[in-house]
């Protein structure tokens, strides 16, 4: 079986491990364990009956719903089947360019979606060095240098100069990065976007963080006419199976969009389920009130084991810096307890040292602990 590219691949861990796919632990998919939120399992059984019917192609009722949770008027909203389908339109928007910058490392998506419309990419490297965890996890190029212990960073600036035909290239950039988990000011970015053709922002892990911490831009999309905000609706709400997602950006970007692509992207059950999610304010406590402990729990339990230094992050992951091969530890996790975590063989500047792991029940952070511990150890005696 063809080793997973994305987090998740429970098919291919349960054929390593030799059980069902059902008995893994997976700690590789940044998914929140809260959800499914209670209003979305309501909403899709109160809405089975529309199953005869095609959607509504303007999804007008969840356009209205995500509108009214995004503070931004329905006409400046697109759902989509995933953030993964609005990136695909990104992309083919960004290869009209002359260049896109990314901050790598990178979602392997954007190099899917980049590379199928023959977009030139200009790598922008953060070089990692950890560092003690009082000391706080650190990112530094030739001309950024940013510390991520209050979890957002004081600047941005890219590796590669701005040109003067600046508004001939663009950027696509995370926030939070995904994998490191870094979260960039509002303002490190806002440059970039005064100057670029095009800024691509992906916030698919934003909501983790409740508002008064968020550095969004969804609220300058007005302002910025290129500028486009992704958001997705699977990770915090865990949902990935349904496949929700959304982008913000100017009506006349995204109505050409929509003349491009399937006329019903997002299936019936998951615009009902999406329009009462974003409504679901008790949920959306229960999880801002849950990630930071867990969070830090999870980052002092990964940091006192030998040989292992994780990075601090504004989501619901960490990445974690390893002495050992990690193809070795995720191999041992499988068979030995059943544990998946999500090797970073897909970020090339990352390679065998690195790995993420979802931030999971105090429950399953002790038991990836334990895991991790366990096979650190057995690993150690045999090398």
């Amino acid at each position: 079986m063809i080793r997973p590219v994305h987090g998740g691949n429970l098919a291919w861990a349960a054929a390593l491990a030799g059980c069902p796919a059902s008995a893994i632990l997976d700690f590789s998919a940044s998914i929140s364990p809260l959800g499914p939120p209670e209003s979305a399992l309501a909403a899709i059984q109160a809405h089975l009956s529309s199953l005869t019917a095609y959607p509504d192609p303007d999804y007008g009722e969840l356009r209205t719903a995500l509108g009214e949770a995004l503070n931004v008027d329905r006409d400046w909203i697109l759902p989509g089947n995933g953030s993964a389908e609005l990136l695909t339109w990104a992309a083919w928007d960004l290869s009209k360019l002359e260049a896109t910058y990314v901050v790598t490392p990178a979602f392997g998506d954007y190099s899917r979606a980049l590379s199928a419309f023959g977009a030139q990419v200009l790598k922008c490297p953060l070089e990692l060095q950890s560092l003690d965890a009082e000391a706080g996890s650190r990112l530094v190029t030739d001309d950024l240098s940013v510390s991520n212990r209050s979890l957002v960073s004081p600047s941005l600036c890219l590796p590669v100069p701005l040109a003067i035909d600046a508004h001939r290239r663009g950027l696509l950039l995370n926030n939070p990065h995904n994998p490191t988990g870094l979260l960039f000011g509002r303002e490190a970015i806002l440059p970039y976007v005064k100057q670029l053709g095009m800024v691509v922002v992906d916030e698919a892990f934003m909501d983790f963080l409740p508002p008064s911490e968020q550095e969004t831009l969804i609220d300058a999309v007005e302002e910025f006419p290129n500028l486009v905000i992704l958001r997705s609706l699977t990770k915090f709400y865990s949902l990935p199976g349904l496949r929700l997602g959304c982008a913000i950006a100017h009506p006349d970007i995204l109505r050409r969009w929509q003349l491009q692509r399937d006329p019903w992207p997002v299936n019936a059950l998951a615009a009902a389920a999406a329009a009462a999610v974003v409504r679901d304010t008790v949920f959306e406590q229960q999880t801002w009130d849950w990630l930071p402990v867990a969070r830090r729990e999870l980052f002092e339990g990964l940091a006192n084991l030998p040989g292992l230094q994780p990075f601090a992050g504004a989501a619901n992951f960490l990445l974690v810096e390893s002495s050992m091969s990690v193809s070795s530890i995720q191999k041992s996790l499988l068979e030995r307890h059943r544990i998946l975590i999500r090797d970073c063989l897909s970020f090339p500047e990352l390679g065998d040292r690195f790995f993420r792991v979802a931030v999971r029940s105090r429950a399953d952070n002790l038991q990836l602990i334990a895991g991790l511990s366990e096979v650190i150890r057995q690993l150690t005696v045999v090398s």
